[in-house]
């Protein structure tokens, strides 16, 4: 069962706080991503935290992100990598890209690399464009 309510007192206050957080493209942060609709990514526990790595920053406030799992995924529309922060293979789910405020950051998890941005961009490309 879907935990709107829940969400929406969480929501209430992550749209109060005040963002002085500095974030960079290729930075990987717990987000407050919430409970939404259908097979849109969610957040889990009480405080709806997901992975999301910053793929396009836009402003001091704002980045285009993908959210991340550790589930194992091996299809076009995911990108398989490492964080060194962890040691984990994480995915990044290339067809949940979506615009984040910087309020929703929880904690900062790790970076990707340098090579794993620019293959995940090219695989990105062509999911998109091909």
């Amino acid at each position: 069962m879907k935990k709107y309510n829940e969400w929406n007192e969480v929501k209430k206050n992550i749209s109060i706080r005040d963002t002085n957080l500095i974030f960079k493209v290729r930075d990987v942060f717990w987000l407050q991503v919430g409970q939404n609709i259908g097979f849109e990514t969610d957040g889990k526990g009480d405080r709806f935290i997901r992975p999301v790595l910053v793929l396009r920053k836009f402003s001091k406030d704002t980045f285009l992100g993908i959210p991340l799992t550790t589930s194992k995924k091996n299809d076009i529309f995911h990108y398989e990598f490492s964080l060194s922060s962890n040691g984990k293979v994480n995915y990044a789910n290339l067809s949940q890209i979506k615009l984040f405020d910087a309020k929703r950051i929880h904690d900062k998890l790790g970076r990707v690399s340098v090579k794993d941005f620019e293959n995940m961009k090219i695989k990105l490309q062509k999911l998109i464009f091909e």
